[in-house]
């Protein structure tokens, strides 16, 4: 039906004007690229294939754990590229740089002061790192200020071990003054305890480490924190624990009594832009590397969320309350994570859709009411016209009679699905009732 008809001369609406039409156009387009941005960044799937993860030293805690890592990574398809770094505090700059390519690495508690601006989430908790002081010579040593005046080895730049045990001899008043602190690596630090360079050393790991059994079956003597309680409440990111009699060997009997050992925590933590789903993985991974017991814990007590060094991931806190994503569980991750991250809005458009359909059908019976409405009213607007006309004229009446027989022309011009044509032809009946009104006025008019 065309908008200026001449035929619907009494309920015509203005045109509209080409700024009108300018303004919606261009709203169309903006709405239209709103949305497009919106979908391509809530559907981007994870396509990434290779984490590049920041480890630690050669042989050290943190590339072991790395390596483990890497094989279960490897069946999902996922790359795990491991670069050394000299620890934890190096682990640290390099992740919080957000240009850089790091983009997992390991951090051991207490050893940083994030930020906010860091950007930075721990995905979780992975193990005990216990801290060991070894030391030569008759005397036992079970507090730190025994040390005063001795040649000790705390760590090497850039390693988390440098920094805890900086801060534990100072807490202890010990300090560069009266002491020599030297920095070195755990190799060294050995070599020299047993040519007698060293009085003590601070070392980190594992027991069953290379390094550690080197230690542990060597003749150095180790050190039992008899103060372990109170630097604990001091130092909330250390814990203590217990490395039982006989764990190094139970025929030799060493050690021949429990040591109290203090132990930081190994934090598995990522910029917060890596991809859920690939944080689900390294979860899984966590889960299948750091579940089982060990000297300290038992089974199942890591990976955990037990620390507040960095805000903890959201695919976390859902993995550790309802595990692994429903389809994650049966589907190739790339998979899973294409159908998941499209439910996030594929939901809501169904649920639109679904609505959609329901009215679509009184949608279209709208439209096609419509177009017989608008002659309707014009039909209305005419009769109310000859109605409200006592004395109508001749050329009044003829002009009815033109309007009259237009409305009929144009109404048997409209093309509606058949279904619809009772409507039409009750249109029609109405067009013949005032088309004899206007012979009975025209019939006065004539007399």
């Amino acid at each position: 039906m065309p908008r200026h008809n001449p035929a619907l001369h009494r309920i015509q609406k203005a045109p509209m004007t080409t700024q009108r039409l300018r303004l919606l156009i261009t709203g169309a387009v903006v709405a239209i690229a709103v949305v497009g941005w919106a979908l391509v960044t809530i559907l981007k799937p994870a396509t990434q294939r290779t984490i590049v993860i920041t480890a630690g030293a050669d042989k050290g805690i943190y590339n072991g754990f790395a390596e483990r890592y890497a094989p279960l990574l490897k069946r999902e398809g996922i790359t795990l590229d491991i670069r050394s770094s000299s620890g934890s505090v190096e682990n640290y700059q390099r992740l919080k740089d957000p240009e850089s390519e790091y983009e997992v690495g390991f951090i051991q508690s207490g050893t940083t002061t994030p930020s906010e601006n860091d950007q930075l989430q721990t995905i979780a908790a992975i193990s005990y790192e216990p801290i060991w002081v070894f030391y030569r010579g008759d005397t036992v040593i079970n507090r730190l200020a025994q040390l005063k005046g001795k040649r000790i080895s705390i760590g090497v730049p850039g390693s988390g071990l440098l920094k805890v045990s900086r801060t534990l001899l100072g807490h202890s008043g010990i300090n560069a003054d009266n002491a020599k602190l030297l920095e070195m690596d755990a190799y060294k630090a050995y070599q020299n305890l047993e040519n007698g360079q060293l009085d003590a050393a601070f070392f980190i790991g594992r027991p069953d480490a290379a390094m550690q059994q080197m230690l542990l079956n060597s003749d150095l003597k180790l050190m039992s924190f008899a103060q372990a309680d109170a630097l604990v409440l001091k130092f909330p990111s250390l814990s203590k624990i217990i490395f039982p009699r006989a764990s190094t060997s139970v025929a030799n009997d060493l050690p021949q009594a429990d040591v109290t050992l203090l132990a930081a925590t190994a934090l598995l933590v990522s910029k917060d832009t890596l991809h859920p789903a690939l944080v689900y993985l390294l979860l899984e991974a966590a889960n299948t590397a750091h579940a089982r017991e060990d000297y300290f814990t038992p089974r199942g007590t890591f990976p955990n969320l037990n620390t507040d060094d960095f805000p903890i991931s959201d695919e976390s806190t859902r993995y550790f309350k309802s595990g692994r994503p429903f389809l994650q569980r049966y589907l190739p991750f790339w998979l899973a994570s294409f159908i998941e991250r499209r439910l996030l809005i594929l939901l809501p458009f169904m649920a639109l859709l679904f609505g959609l359909l329901q009215a679509l059908p009184r949608m279209v019976e709208s439209r096609m009411k419509n177009r017989l409405v608008v002659w309707y009213r014009e039909i209305k607007s005419l009769e109310d016209e000859i109605w409200g006309t006592k004395q109508p004229s001749k050329e009044q009446v003829a002009q009815w009679r033109d309007d009259i027989e237009n409305i009929d022309a144009n109404a048997s011009q409209i093309r509606i699905p058949q279904r619809y044509f009772q409507d039409v032809y009750a249109l029609k009946q109405a067009i013949r009732v005032v088309r004899e009104r206007i012979v009975q006025v025209a019939q006065k008019v004539e007399q």
